[in-house]
């Protein structure tokens, strides 16, 4: 089967299987290697990208789901080669240790803070609680997602 849709705002086309993930697609058939491949369940947000503006798991959507739609991975957050300042944000913070679970809070942080600008903690948690990290604690998240919002929020 052919699939055609738009990856950071760009026309893209694959050959897929039947029963083949948006997240296999992305990493496999289009090499966009940013969004991980951890859980394939949806419990770790590793894979977290936006399909139509709306933040999903990207291994629970069926890639033949996505005909059509647009999706934006972590590669597309950014602006060509300009670092976007979540993304800025988390390195400066150090929010980035394995650095497994970071693109899927990279783009999770950048739903929040377009829904969001000026968050608070409990809001931040209750955002992020869909990814999971097993190095930074968490601390430096937080750190990270404040930077962040802080940056985007000056003219």
């Amino acid at each position: 089967m052919r699939l055609k849709l738009g990856v950071n705002g760009e026309r893209r086309e694959a050959d897929i299987l039947s029963g083949e993930s948006l997240l296999y697609v992305l990493r496999e058939r289009l090499q966009l290697p940013g969004s991980k491949n951890a859980c394939e369940q949806g419990e770790c947000g590793s894979c977290s990208v936006y399909l139509d503006g709306t933040l999903v798991c990207a291994c629970l959507v069926l890639a033949a789901q996505a005909g059509g739609r647009e999706v934006v991975t972590v590669e597309g957050v950014s602006d060509g080669d300009e670092l976007h300042p979540v993304q800025e944000a988390f390195v400066e913070a150090g929010a980035v240790q394995c650095g497994f679970c970071t693109p899927g809070f990279v783009v999770a942080t950048h739903d929040l803070l377009c829904r969001e600008p000026a968050p608070t903690n409990p809001e931040i948690r209750e955002a992020l609680a869909g990814n999971l990290c097993r190095c930074t604690g968490y601390e430096k998240i937080l750190d990270a997602v404040h930077l962040a919002a802080n940056r985007m929020s000056r003219p």
